[in-house]
């Protein structure tokens, strides 16, 4: 925000009804996400027990971020993100659809289930880029920091609470009905943006993307951006946490887990996955409760370094105990470099091309998890599932050390030579 703006309400975006319900749902739809990972993944080890297809859902969960939210973004500057959103939301709905007609059959088959895989993971690209440009659309700019904010944790909450709510399915109903249950927490959304008026174009007058924007045009806007050194930061560290951190720490757990003592480890597991989601949840209540935390630069870009120390100390220490503190304060570190970035990109991107600079962050911050799982794959067999997280933690702590030394450098140099030379430094 700029300097001597007035300070937002605490949870503004609560305050308003079409906002409020838009990160409510919002929250849903990332719990049914989740739901049908806990499902499908349980049904496919059991049905195929294939490392090979185990992999491969990962890599399509992440690739369409990588190769399609840049053209999804353009798809939010043209349309109404309204039903682009809808879209990807029916488009999840009818995945979840088909898994469960596919597990009533007792006949599905490897390539049924990759391409269900694929499906749902070109859903969750082309929700993503459309579901930032219309939360810039709910909220004035003052207020921004907080709908941001308020939407990543309650996102942050769907995804603590997707692995309990799964379970509770699949063990209560068993996979097929469970998944036609998991179909009705798509509805929310999908109906809300039938009653309200915000489209993610609105506040810009309406104005929309021409119909016949080449590749030379995206080319060129894409130039211009990276003439903004505060974007290209912001782009810079999510990929740096995407890359290195972003899809290992999961696949991980499982293995340090074993470490805190076989008889145990179940146990282990449960208990640090919810640590490091509890910590994102009750880190984004109390970051926006207190107002203690600006969303700026510095935030996310310190917070990025944070994360960074948080995960190499958990994948060095032995306690469980230290091991859980480091996961709270982790997922604590990553809500607030996470959001503070987010709000940057929202507020300096352009408006007419806010639709592909939320599509190239998307690309960098969730497409990238896509080489988080080859890095630890690599570096696994030669230092182990624990030594892998170590390595990807010091490469991410350094990389987002140097870009930030590198930014208030940048900073300072510039301050000195925009002021008088009889001026003090900046504040």
């Amino acid at each position: 925000m700029p300097e001597g703006a007035p300070a937002a309400r605490r949870f503004a975006a609560f305050r308003h009804r079409d906002s409020a319900l838009y990160v409510s749902t919002a929250g849903l739809s990332m719990m049914a996400d989740n739901i049908e990972h806990v499902i499908t993944y349980w049904v496919l080890w059991n049905s195929f027990h294939s490392p090979l297809l185990t992999g491969f859902q990962v890599v399509s969960h992440w690739l369409p971020f990588l190769l399609l939210s840049v053209p999804f973004g353009r798809l939010a500057e043209r349309f109404d993100c309204r039903r682009i959103i809808q879209g990807a939301q029916v488009l999840f709905l009818l995945v979840s659809l088909a898994w469960g007609l596919l597990f009533l059959s007792g006949g599905l088959q490897a390539w049924q289930a990759c391409v269900l895989l694929v499906l749902h993971g070109c859903a969750g690209a082309l929700w993503a880029p459309a579901e930032q440009v219309l939360l810039h659309d709910l909220v004035d700019a003052s207020e921004l920091p907080s709908a941001v904010r308020l939407n990543a944790t309650t996102r942050s909450l769907g995804i603590l609470a997707g692995p309990a709510v799964g379970a509770a399915l699949l063990l209560g109903l068993g996979p097929a009905w469970g998944m036609f249950a998991n179909m009705l927490i798509y509805l929310p959304m999908t109906v809300f943006l039938f009653f309200t008026k915000w489209t993610g174009h609105v506040r810009d007058g309406g104005v929309l993307a021409p119909a016949r924007a080449g590749l030379r045009d995206t080319l060129a806007v894409f130039r211009a951006v990276a003439g903004d050194r505060q974007i290209v930061q912001m782009l810079v560290i999510s990929g740096l946490t995407a890359l290195f951190v972003g899809g290992a720490l999961q696949v991980a757990m499982p293995d340090i887990s074993l470490s805190f003592g076989t008889e145990g480890a179940a146990a282990a597991y449960g208990v640090l996955l919810f640590a490091n989601g509890i910590g994102a949840v009750v880190g984004g209540l109390l970051l926006e409760a207190t107002g203690l935390v600006r969303a700026s630069t510095r935030t996310a870009l310190w917070g990025t370094v944070a994360y960074g120390l948080t995960i190499l100390l958990f994948s060095l220490t032995s306690s469980i105990v230290v091991a859980v503190l480091s996961l709270v304060l982790s997922g604590f570190a990553s809500i607030a470099a996470l959001t503070a970035a987010q709000t940057v990109l929202q507020l300096r991107a352009p408006g007419a091309a806010r639709g592909r600079v939320m599509g190239l962050n998307g690309m960098v911050s969730n497409g990238l998890r896509t080489g988080s799982g080859l890095i630890v794959a690599i570096l696994g067999t030669g230092f182990g599932i624990r030594g892998a997280v170590v390595v990807s933690a010091v490469l991410l702590t350094a990389g987002a050390a140097i870009t930030t030394v590198v930014a208030l450098s940048t900073d300072r140099r510039l301050g000195r030579l925009t002021r008088g030379p009889t001026e003090g430094p900046p504040a």
